[in-house]
């Protein structure tokens, strides 16, 4: 039994609080390249510890959710998916 338990912890990795560009890339799907873009842009909340970007999970989840209720917000709810300009 506990070797299925520690099994099924190494396959799910662990979320922190606190999360490294790597950790938090992964964790919101994003490529590190792309997240450091946005970091150093201001795009999504981050801080610097020393020379390396730190994200707050909690942070994050909130500026993840303000974008979707912004883009809910924008969205014409008649409209399905986009429709591309007849030529």
């Amino acid at each position: 039994m506990r070797s299925n338990a520690l099994r099924s912890n190494l396959l799910v990795p662990e979320v922190r609080e606190v999360m490294d560009i790597r950790q938090a890339s992964d964790y919101l799907g994003i490529s590190s390249d792309t997240l450091y873009k946005y970091a150093s842009e201001g795009f999504v909340p981050a801080f610097k510890l020393g020379n390396r970007w730190r994200f707050k999970r909690s942070r994050l989840d909130e500026w993840m959710d303000r974008q979707s209720d912004q883009h809910a917000a924008e969205a014409d709810p008649l409209q399905k998916k986009p429709v591309r300009p007849a030529f």
